[in-house]
């Protein structure tokens, strides 16, 4: 939580200095949406993982790889798409209060995936 965090200030500090159009390839709000809930969910659990935090990045790196493959999203355009929505802190308030919603709703109700499936 506290990596995507300061991932997330420092896209928008670039992207701030940046120019105010939109990407080409951007990713819908829907779809960033998604994306983010299941980054949320791989951090905790990489976090959650008694091991060196060396360790604890590289399973990170690598379950973040298969979020990007489960959403059929580069991590280009992914990242891309993360500064073009911190450009907007109204959208990304909204953003984030889906996501806080629905990880809510994943826990109290505790949704359980399909065996084999990660998130």
């Amino acid at each position: 939580m506290k990596r995507l965090l300061l991932i997330c200030l420092s896209l928008l500090f670039v992207a701030s200095c940046s120019e105010d159009e939109k990407p080409e390839g951007l990713l819908s709000q829907d779809k960033m949406i998604n994306v983010l809930i299941d980054i949320q969910i791989t951090e905790g659990i990489a976090s959650a993982i008694p091991v060196a935090y060396d360790s604890s990045e590289v399973l990170y790196k690598l379950m973040e790889k298969e979020v990007f493959k489960k959403h059929q999203v580069e991590d280009s355009v992914f990242t891309q798409s993360l500064r073009y929505y911190l450009q907007y802190p109204g959208i990304m308030d909204n953003m984030y209060a889906q996501i806080l919603d629905s990880l809510a709703a994943r826990e109290t109700i505790g949704i359980k995936k399909d065996e084999g499936e990660i998130f």
